[in-house]
């Protein structure tokens, strides 16, 4: 019996998309106010998903105030309130698209949360935009 349960979590971060082996007209062109050089934030929901077996014991899939705490450490501390390109290494070479945020919080996650769960991960960007990683 695999059961899944998730935590939701807020942040706000301001990025810019844009290649820097582009000129600016092809920045704006491809990724239009998203490309604006002084940036622009969002509001992101944040999903996590651990799926697996409760232990028996506890009944527990994984302990919600772990998730939660490993979530607020290693995920808001670092990306809240932030500037996702200037001030946090992981996007200094990767474009902070949605796409990219997700998968590299995956990848932090990953790190703190044992293999025998399924971890996934969904960013919601706006109201209506959203990604996922893994996609099932």
């Amino acid at each position: 019996m695999k059961i899944a349960v998730s935590r939701k979590e807020h942040f706000n971060a301001a990025h810019r998309l844009f290649n820097p082996a582009w000129p600016d007209e092809k920045n704006v062109q491809v990724f239009g106010k998203c490309a604006n050089p002084n940036y622009h934030g969002h509001n992101y929901e944040l999903i996590v998903t651990v799926v697996g077996q409760p232990d028996p014991s506890t009944g527990y899939v994984m302990d919600m105030k772990v998730l939660s705490d490993l979530i607020k450490e290693h995920v808001l501390m670092p990306f809240d309130h932030k500037n996702l390109n200037l001030d946090t290494a992981y996007f200094k070479n990767l474009n902070p698209t949605a796409e990219n945020i997700a998968v590299v919080i995956w990848r932090i996650l990953r790190q703190h949360i044992d293999s025998q769960f399924e971890l996934r991960v969904k960013l919601y960007e706006t109201e209506r935009n959203f990604v996922e990683y893994p996609v099932l």
